[in-house]
């Protein structure tokens, strides 16, 4: 799923593998969209309550969460890769007055000292 997801090779969108978010690390994040993809294997089947807890504190931090389940994956890249797409487009860009969400461009002193 990685090599699917990095380089921005879905639509030009950064993602990030096991990225931290307060006390949690999720599987992949798209911070620009505030979107969350998570994988799950088996173990989640009987973990349903803790991954709603989980989805739920994302939620009210301004993020989306998409879970598909390790099949899927396997199975199925392309679908997987269609509906990361729709949730992409479906997303709302997040307020760019949020400092959080605010990176140093390409084309700033800041990048250009450190090339």
């Amino acid at each position: 799923m990685w090599y699917a997801l990095r380089g921005g090779q879905i639509e030009n969108f950064k993602f990030r593998r096991q990225y931290p978010i307060g006390k949690f690390i999720v599987d992949f994040c798209c911070v620009g969209r505030k979107l969350i993809i998570e994988l799950d294997g088996s173990q989640h089947a009987e973990q349903a309550a803790d991954d709603k807890e989980r989805t739920s504190w994302f939620e009210k931090r301004g993020y989306r969460v998409i879970r598909f389940w390790n099949f899927e994956v396997m199975e199925s890249l392309a679908d997987v890769l269609d509906r990361i797409k729709e949730a992409l487009d479906d997303a709302s860009a997040p307020s760019p007055a949020d400092p959080s969400l605010r990176s140093v461009s390409a084309t700033s002193p800041a990048t250009k000292r450190a090339r």
